[in-house]
């Protein structure tokens, strides 16, 4: 097993993966910029490094300052939750050659899932559906309109390096083509330092469906069944569920059996996730892998009696998966509603301040997985995400009830948050009929749906 564990992260997955390494008896180091000199995980680790100043650049993205942590409290692994540093190859790969376990998959297929075009040729290759879409990617807006005319509109222009909805923009017709592949090609290049660009048919009104996976390294590779990822603003996930309400168990078992096909195709080690996109008629698409921990794996646990970060930790020490693909049932309903600091009524902008009271929900069935407390000060440096409330009920129904009274019980007083708009949608006809699909925020915000 590791002996100790360094997280190069901070909030609330910081403080997961804390705690799932003391429940193994792995001691834990914390890294923290000065803003964070006062956050959770800093006390709950055993051991604390500042690694720079607030901004993330300087900090939890400063390789050079996070290695220097490692190698100076002795850690033989380092766990890069979700977001900064956890999809960097080129971070993996400095952690394999200073003799550090990095916990998550190899440099090799980082680079190769990362980015989203040549992860979009081998899942072609290894028999996986994709959206019709074009095989190369491109630099130039001239090369990629010629190709975008023999592909047909409406096209969905995407980011080679992308992720979290940067670098991404549907093209309708072919008048607006150019003005918005040069968009996206700028957030490309601003957001990863990247402008190559890929094409692919637009799936219009689709559900978002992602498939958990883990694998070791002996060969074993188990999806743990869907997660509904469609209640979503601008591609970022606001509410996740599991199991999707869309889909069938017969249809269940061809996603699970490609996620599984994907991972085997690259090699995959560790959690993963095989995100397809869903549209009306069953018929669902590859669209991309997140080679890390999910911010919604919370909701797979709940149903599959799962910990996925503690088989992480165990798969990096080079054990094997605790269960296997007969082993994994689905047991009842679970909702994840992301709490942020921000202000819905003005286009979500976001609230930094300085908690003075919190109460969170509890009882059967309820989970919140957060790092704040009474008198935390929220920084404008990060992203605004504070909190999970997790519920599992019984069927979808329940845990919707559950959810209600969840969100009622929890107060979070000093800075605004979007549990009211998150309560108002768990009171939605739309949403408790389990129609939403990826436009569903859209239209809830223009009052039809």
């Amino acid at each position: 097993m590791l002996k100790k564990v360094l997280i190069a992260n901070r909030g609330e997955i910081a403080v997961r993966i804390i705690r799932a390494c003391r429940a193994l008896g792995i001691k834990t180091v914390a890294v923290y910029s000065t803003a964070d000199r006062q956050a959770l995980h800093v006390y709950l680790a055993d051991e604390a490094v500042c690694i720079g100043p607030p901004a993330p650049r300087d900090s939890y993205l400063n390789t050079t300052a996070i290695l220097a942590a490692a190698e100076g409290t002795g850690a033989d692994a380092i766990h890069p939750g979700y977001g900064f540093l956890s999809e960097n190859a080129t971070f993996a790969k400095l952690c394999r050659d200073n003799g550090i376990i990095f916990i998550g998959p190899t440099p090799e297929v980082i680079d190769r899932m990362g980015n989203k075009s040549q992860a979009r040729r081998t899942m072609m290759d290894a028999g996986v559906p994709v959206t019709p879409g074009c095989r190369d990617s491109f630099h130039d807006a001239g090369a990629a309109f010629k190709a975008a005319k023999e592909l047909g509109w409406p096209i969905m222009i995407k980011a080679s390096s992308g992720g979290g909805g940067k670098g991404m923009r549907v093209s309708e017709s072919a008048d607006d083509f150019l003005d918005q592949f040069n968009i996206a090609q700028r957030e490309s290049q601003n957001a990863f330092g990247d402008n190559t660009m890929y094409l692919e048919r637009a799936v219009l009104n689709p559900r978002h469906v992602e498939v958990q996976i883990m694998a070791d390294n002996h060969g074993h590779v188990v999806a743990l069944g869907e997660r509904d990822c469609s209640i979503q603003r601008n591609h970022q996930k606001m509410i996740e569920e599991c199991p999707s309400p869309a889909i069938s168990p017969e249809l269940r078992k061809h996603m699970m059996d490609d996620a599984v096909k994907a991972a085997r195709a690259v090699g995959y080690t560790s959690a993963g996730t095989i995100e397809f996109l869903l549209d009306r008629n069953g018929n669902y698409y590859f669209m991309e892998m997140n080679t890390r921990v999910q911010v919604e794996h919370c909701v797979t646990e709940f149903c599959t009696h799962t910990d996925i970060v503690r088989e992480m930790l165990c798969v990096a020490a080079g054990e094997e998966l605790s269960f296997t693909q007969d082993d994994v049932r689905m047991d009842g309903h679970a909702i994840e509603c992301r709490v942020n600091a921000e202000i819905p009524e003005k286009n979500f902008m976001p609230s930094p301040g300085t908690i003075t009271q919190t109460h969170l929900p509890g009882g059967n069935g309820v989970r919140v997985d957060t790092a704040i407390y009474d008198g935390y000060t929220l920084s404008p440096y990060y992203d605004s995400l504070i909190a999970k409330v997790i519920v599992r009920g019984r069927d979808r129904r329940e845990a919707i009830a559950k959810m209600r009274t969840a969100l009622e019980e929890m107060v979070i007083v000093g800075v605004d948050t979007n549990l009211d708009f998150q309560y108002s949608i768990m009171e939605n006809k739309t949403f408790c009929e389990g129609k939403a699909d990826t436009g569903f925020i859209e239209k809830f915000l223009a009052g039809e749906a």
